[in-house]
């Protein structure tokens, strides 16, 4: 028997003993390989019944074969109900990433429009992530760029706060959005309270869908101001209409007979597959976004608009209606999975006919566009790696590319920080920063750049050696892009040969003669150092990967740098929460007045015993003294 065939018979062998101990129950099912990796996830009516369909070959596509024979333990959770189970697989799947399943890999959180009700004067502002803040919420939006734009014209157009809470308790005079006619400065008593709600009530219902009544109201004030000669007033008013206008005119699909909806829209061609999202409000469009998830060349449009529906709703709210270009799988069961979850009745619906078929065909439409880009991206990108593999000499195109390169003021504040690129462009999600340790084998001091990189790369390797050992996962690099020259290639590759790591290629790039952009120097371990033509493919891929990964050396190191500036002395001193600094600050004015002060003058301070005036007295003195 050959090795495949005996590794088919373990698999499928385990799966026939666990049979008989599964329940005739709903629930959830989970296979994982021999390394403890997730293969897949799946959700059953009858547990017994579903995995038993796992153990019939000849029943089997190739892809489930394969996921037999590399399945070597199985879990399951029983559930209440299907639909139960079907909201818990979907989030397993994502919490879990199979390799098996149809997976969402790029899912996030859309941006929302809310106007607070948890303060006097409530505040316009975005919002992000779960709904915890007592507020009215409108969208989602698809982009952050159209909700700032909105937000910016609503400003204009209602004049409401958008300060914290914090910010608008401390004011003492009106800030710059007053001064340019975006608030009404609420904080220091500009515009009575009743007149601000009637801007919040109007803000609320523009928000709702019902621009036309607002837009009749301001008209109304406008002539009003007008015939009363009042023509700065009216000035106002009329700003105010025209940033209605403008935020109108950003909905480029206003459908009157649909108010609320989500399209969905999914497209196959080429091996990639896409799906569209359209969010409508309000019979206005709130944005699109396209998604591209990981899928087998056998999936059809039906299982992945399934697969898709359960996990991009796994942590969102649906629209009421939720159109699809194709009805998905258990259509029913979804529909039952959406209700239970957001509370009210959710309907899934494939439209035949009329505006609805319009609009679908043209969310449609953007999938296949998207598509054919990604198609020409993926065409160009692979053969600037094939460039690169000639001009680098290397054995083959990469898979993932590693740029790494550091970022310090005169030693202080060193960061490190990794970039990866794949096929695909930048992997966004796989970089990594790194805040150097003085201490350890690699410890840095001083900003030593080559100590820097030599603690980079062990920290790196040493995690991935014991995290994936055989190499399973597709985390490990080809090529290793360093910012430097020969003195920090050899300090990557002491690390790496300490490590035992001996098929892994590291690049130094180093800035030219005069520095100047075009004729980086190039360094290979054991060979001659050498540059590119200015203008070859391969030159300009090479500074695009050394600039992203200087772009983010240099953001977080920014970033360390402005938390160190801000950091209270307090923060370190044992003993002292948030109660015993709030009290200390108020006492003194600030924390340089109570590092300077004396133990009696702390246990002055309610709150502040002897023992532990005397432990904060120790600190700072012993602090400076050392």
């Amino acid at each position: 028997m050959t090795s495949e065939i005996i590794e088919f018979q373990t698999g499928l062998d385990y799966l026939k003993s666990q049979v008989k101990h599964l329940p005739k129950k709903p629930g959830v099912y989970r296979m994982f390989d021999a390394d403890g990796q997730a293969l897949y996830v799946g959700k059953a009516k009858w547990l017994s019944g579903r995995v038993t369909s796992y153990t019939q070959p000849n029943r089997l596509t190739n892809r489930l074969l394969r996921m037999v024979a590399e399945t070597r333990h199985l879990e399951i959770t029983v559930t209440h109900s299907e639909v139960e189970a079907l909201l818990l697989e979907s989030n397993l799947i994502k919490k879990l990433k199979p390799r098996y399943n149809i997976l969402l890999k790029d899912d996030k959180s859309f941006a929302y429009i809310i106007v607070t009700e948890d303060h006097p004067f409530p505040q316009l502002t975005k919002h992000r992530g779960t709904r915890r803040k007592a507020a009215s919420y409108y969208g989602p939006f698809a982009s952050a760029s159209s909700v700032n734009k909105t937000l910016a014209s609503l400003s204009r157009a209602f004049l409401l706060r958008n300060c914290s809470d914090s910010i608008f308790a401390s004011r003492t005079r009106p800030c710059l959005q007053y001064q340019i006619k975006r608030c009404t400065a609420p904080c220091v008593d500009k515009v009575a309270k009743t007149d601000y709600e009637k801007q919040v009530k109007a803000a609320k219902q523009f928000l709702s869908g019902y621009s036309d009544k607002v837009q009749r109201d301001y008209a109304t004030q406008m002539q009003n101001a007008s015939d009363a000669l009042e023509f700065e007033t009216a000035a106002i008013w009329r700003n105010r209409i025209k940033a209605l206008t403008a935020i109108q005119a950003n909905q480029d699909i206003n459908l009157k007979s649909l108010q609320e909806a989500d399209i969905i829209a999914a497209s196959i061609s080429g091996g990639i597959c896409c799906v569209q999202v359209f969010f409508v409000r309000n019979a206005s469009n709130y944005g699109n976004t396209a998604f591209f998830p990981r899928t087998n060349n056998s999936e059809d449009i039906q299982s992945v608009l399934t697969a898709f529906i359960g996990q991009f709703y796994s942590d969102k709210i649906p629209a009421s209606l939720i159109l699809v270009n194709e009805r998905p799988h258990e259509v029913e069961l979804l529909e039952s999975a959406l209700s239970n979850q957001s509370g009210s009745k959710i309907e899934i619906s494939k439209p035949e006919r009329g505006d609805r078929r319009k609009i679908m065909t043209m969310a449609v439409r953007n999938a296949e566009e998207a598509i054919a880009r990604k198609l020409a991206d993926t065409a160009s990108q692979r053969r600037l790696l094939e460039e690169l593999t000639n001009a680098l000499e290397l054995d083959e195109p990469p898979s993932r590319i590693e740029i790494y390169d550091n970022s310090h003021i005169q030693g202080a504040f060193p960061v490190g920080a990794m970039v990866v690129a794949t096929p695909d462009g930048f992997a966004k999600s796989a970089y990594r920063k790194f805040n150097m340790q003085n201490e350890g084998k690699y410890a840095v001091q001083d900003g030593d750049d080559f100590a820097m990189m030599r603690q980079m790369i062990s920290r790196r390797f040493e995690r991935a050696l014991k995290e994936d050992p055989n190499r399973k996962t597709a985390n490990w690099p080809d090529l290793l892009l360093i910012d430097g020259g020969k003195g920090q290639i050899n300090a990557v590759y002491e690390v790496l040969d300490e490590l035992g790591i001996d098929d892994i290629t590291a690049i130094g790039v180093s800035k030219g003669p005069d520095r100047n952009a075009g004729r980086e120097q190039f360094h290979k371990r054991g060979a001659n150092s050498f540059t590119l033509q200015p203008d070859s493919p391969a030159m300009h891929y090479l500074q695009r990967l050394r600039d992203e990964a200087h772009r983010f050396a240099i953001g977080s190191h920014r970033t360390q740098r402005t938390k160190a500036q801000f950091k209270n002395p307090l923060d370190n001193v044992p003993g002292i929460g948030a109660k015993r600094k709030k009290a200390l600050l108020n006492h003194f004015g600030s924390a340089r007045s109570v590092t300077d002060a004396g133990i009696k003058d702390l246990q002055a301070v309610d709150g502040i015993s002897a023992h532990i005036a005397q432990q904060i007295y120790d600190w700072f003195h012993s602090q400076n003294k050392s």
